[in-house]
């Protein structure tokens, strides 16, 4: 099996227009994907931007419907997502198959906290007329939505963590269409889940432009996009240095973004010089 950094530097054809789908245990091509371009960036952040007033003005139960649909969608796909995802990853098809009930759920449990108006966070300190030296009239606060999100796939998690992820279904219930940059390690997986949120959103009349979804090797793309005026807040699974340089981007902007990331770390691990001894060899084999 491949490592990941071999798996993306094996994708470009030199044209920078395509790139390969790379079979994670043999390091063969698999498809040919076409690259985006920089005025595709554009455009999604455009299309989102444009759907966000429509959008936030859904109500519980429409939202609610979209999250749900795209569970369904994604179900729908049958076997071929999961032997896709399979060929791209290499992981096993038991563990796709879990991922694939992680993903739905999480879609479904967005929905109910749409339904019961939870995101909102509402907040009510009642007026104290009678207060010294001055009264104070009643503080209200609620979440509303930020606007476009874009957000990024995660390599080891082709499913829960990327196109349709935690990310997505977070951003789609407060109310804020995407843009997804599809991890590149997994562009057929990818180019699927989008097509089921297309579906999904056609068949519960989102509005055009809610979900958008750009792909490619490089950092060109995610760089564009990040920086898009349009784009309002980043969700991001992968690097520490790739979080850390999404982070860096947002703060550069005129109107610095908040940049939500889960990133790797270094882990130690420490082994005793009396635990060696008593069970070295059972530990190198473990």
């Amino acid at each position: 099996m491949i490592s990941q950094t071999e798996q993306v530097r094996a994708m470009t054809d030199g044209t920078n227009t395509q790139f390969d789908a790379i079979e994670a245990l043999t390091g063969k091509p698999i498809a040919a994907y076409s690259v985006s371009t920089l005025d595709d960036v554009s455009a999604a952040c455009a299309a989102a931007d444009a759907a966000f007033d429509a959008y936030r003005a859904t109500d519980a139960e429409t939202r609610a419907a979209f999250l749900e649909a795209i569970g369904e969608e994604i179900i729908a796909l049958g076997d071929e997502l999961l032997q896709t995802a399979h060929r791209e990853s290499g992981l096993p098809m038991a563990r796709l198959t879990g991922e694939r009930g992680r993903t739905v759920g999480q879609l479904k449990l967005f929905a109910d906290v749409v339904r019961a108006g939870l995101w909102r966070q509402v907040r009510l300190d009642s007026a104290l007329p009678d207060r010294a030296p001055m009264p104070r009239s009643d503080l209200r606060m609620r979440m509303i939505p930020l606007g476009p999100v874009a957000v990024f796939g995660a390599s080891n998690f082709p499913l829960a963590f990327s196109t349709a992820g935690g990310d997505t279904a977070a951003a789609f219930a407060a109310g804020c269409p995407v843009v997804v940059k599809g991890h590149p390690a997994h562009p057929g997986t990818d180019s699927m889940v989008a097509g089921a949120i297309r579906a999904a959103a056609k068949r519960t009349g989102m509005p055009e432009g809610v979900f958008g979804h750009v792909r490619g090797p490089g950092n060109d793309l995610g760089t564009a996009l990040v920086q898009d005026p349009r784009i309002a807040a980043v969700g991001f699974t992968g690097s520490r240095r790739g979080g850390l340089a999404l982070v860096q981007l947002a703060q550069a902007r005129t109107v610095p973004i908040p940049v939500y990331a889960e990133m790797s770390s270094i882990n130690p691990v420490l082994l005793m010089p009396a635990a060696l001894a008593a069970r070295g060899a059972a530990m190198g084999t473990a």
